[in-house]
């Protein structure tokens, strides 16, 4: 299939972006996960379609949106004012509301809109070897798209990196991670109890795709998002640190500390945020960890 008729559905295009890969980079964020973090930045993401967001502190209760929904799945009534199963996502009242108060999250795009938004940014990415980085979401969830993106950017010289879980088939990470300059591998627990109570699924699958995914890419940066309660403590780090030492082609570990920045996109998709009271680990128990990754001969940072 020629790439101009593959198409995908995006939320962001999300340019100067310096740390998610080497350089200047411009990342894509794709929708879609089968993951379900509890602490994930993006919660729009997670649904592979579009999303209407409602801000409450943006509407005028004007009723504009009412008449232009076509389900009667708006109410003023309704906390959220959306009824979630009765929305199919069409847009028209976000069309209609004056105060921007609806939002919609999700275009279908081609790759060439894509790519070609990229580019214009290609001077910045030669001289500071930078490029573009796929995130979401979880790339891998589209992969027709994800893999005509990646030939195009190669097309045109670009470097390419992804944010990835890993949570894939093998055919698919065949097809697609050898593309890549550069593989962000999120590595969450190594303990699958913890990991599907956090995350929605278990872990044995990504732990055996990591394995996969080191011998495949050129390069892998892995990286661990410390969540206090689940994670952030020396013995979680200390069994993803020895379980890394068994791939291959691992350049460095990303330690991310906990944040809340996303919490307000789940008022405005009217979810709650599950870990309201968690905390951002401070920075000796950051310095801990980090030494008990290094102790496995592994090169580490905290950031991304």
């Amino acid at each position: 299939m020629c790439s101009d008729a593959i198409k995908g559905c995006i939320f962001n295009i999300q340019k100067f972006s310096i740390h998610d890969g080497p350089g200047i980079r411009t990342i894509v964020f794709l929708k879609g996960c089968p993951l379900s973090c509890q602490w994930c930045s993006n919660p729009e993401s997670q649904d592979y379609s579009v999303n209407i967001l409602f801000d409450a502190e943006k509407c005028n209760r004007c009723g504009k949106c009412l008449d232009a929904c076509p389900h009667q799945a708006i109410s003023l009534s309704t906390s959220g004012l959306i009824n979630r199963d009765k929305c199919i996502q069409c847009g028209l009242c976000v069309d209609a509301c004056p105060t921007t108060a609806l939002t919609k999250s999700g275009n279908l795009v081609s790759v060439k809109e894509v790519l070609d938004e990229v580019c214009k940014d290609a001077v910045h990415y030669r001289r500071s070897d930078g490029g573009l980085t796929l995130s979401g979401g979880e790339p891998l969830a589209q992969p027709e798209f994800a893999e005509a993106l990646l030939k195009e950017a190669r097309t045109r010289g670009v470097h390419t990196a992804m944010e990835t879980t890993g949570m894939a088939s093998i055919d698919v990470l065949k097809k697609i991670i050898p593309l890549l300059d550069l593989v962000l591998l999120d590595i969450k627990s190594f303990y699958s109890e913890p990991h599907k109570k956090f995350t929605g699924v278990e872990s044995h699958t990504i732990l055996k795709n990591a394995l996969v995914i080191s011998q495949l890419a050129k390069e892998v940066a892995v990286r661990i998002p410390v969540i206090p309660g689940f994670n952030a403590d020396p013995q979680s780090i200390k069994a993803i640190a020895s379980f890394i030492t068994h791939m291959s082609n691992v350049s460095k570990v990303h330690l991310l500390p906990y944040h809340n920045y996303g919490q307000n996109k789940y008022q405005l998709l009217n979810r709650k945020y599950a870990l309201v009271d968690i905390k951002t680990p401070n920075q000796t128990l950051m310095q801990e960890l980090k030494q008990i990754v290094e102790s496995f001969g592994l090169v580490c940072q905290i950031g991304g």
